[in-house]
């Protein structure tokens, strides 16, 4: 067996105290053990542990201070876009009020984003987005369809030409694959926004910025109205 690395050392404890805090096993305001209990306790140097709890405070989530020690840090400043601070929210299971305010992002960036690509794609962004859509035509399971409606949602904001939008999918790629299989997870049909997609597709091709507007934010709400019956 091949040893584990420092740097791996490093990262499974930047993965287990981060699901630990997200998750809310520590809780906001509690202290963490003492540097050389916690480093004993998860067999790392004292030195690759505090390597690991920089890490952690760049990401918002803990605070160290002289004479009183290393605390969570309350949820308002945590970098909540974090990939790995995503990552962690949506592998507990993404909470209603998790749910909802990534339902109101989309609401906001989405329909832009798509009225943005009807006036601005080229030939091959509009390729990819027809390819993801056929994807998503064929996709025999649900993982099969959670990916290719990743790939066309991001295709979509790729085709804006607007590379902050483009960096801001990026970081919020995980939580919108959650969030697009759970939508689709509850239903009868995992396939019944496709109509919704090809209106969108439909939209960028003749460009026509309104309807894609249209067609995108009725997607999103769509969407969201599904999960919300999900949880009544």
């Amino acid at each position: 067996m091949k040893p584990v690395s420092i740097r791996n050392l490093h990262s499974q404890v930047v993965q287990e105290l981060g699901r630990q805090i997200v998750g809310g096993t520590l809780k906001p305001g509690e202290l963490l053990p003492r540097e050389e209990t916690l480093a004993e306790r998860m067999a790392i140097s004292r030195t690759a542990l505090r390597e690991s709890l920089k890490v952690l405070t760049s990401k918002g989530l803990i605070e160290t201070r002289q004479k009183t020690g290393t605390r969570v840090r309350e949820k308002q400043y945590w970098n909540q876009l974090d990939a790995d601070v995503l990552a962690w929210r949506c592998e507990t299971m993404p909470t209603d009020d998790f749910v909802e305010k990534l339902s109101e992002m989309r609401e906001i960036i989405e329909p832009a984003a798509a009225a943005a690509a009807a006036k601005r794609r080229d030939r091959k962004q509009l390729a990819r987005i027809k390819s993801a859509y056929g994807a998503m035509d064929a996709a025999q399971d649900l993982k099969a369809w959670t990916q290719a409606d990743l790939e066309f949602h991001q295709s979509v904001l790729e085709a804006t030409n607007n590379e902050l939008m483009v960096s801001l999918f990026s970081v919020v790629e995980t939580a919108l694959a959650t969030y697009f299989s759970l939508s689709a997870s509850k239903v009868v049909d995992f396939k019944y926004s496709l109509p919704r997609h090809f209106a969108v597709l439909e939209a960028i091709r003749l460009q026509r910025p309104v309807a894609a507007r249209e067609a995108m934010l009725g997607i999103v709400v769509d969407s969201r109205a599904n999960i919300g019956r999900i949880k009544r």
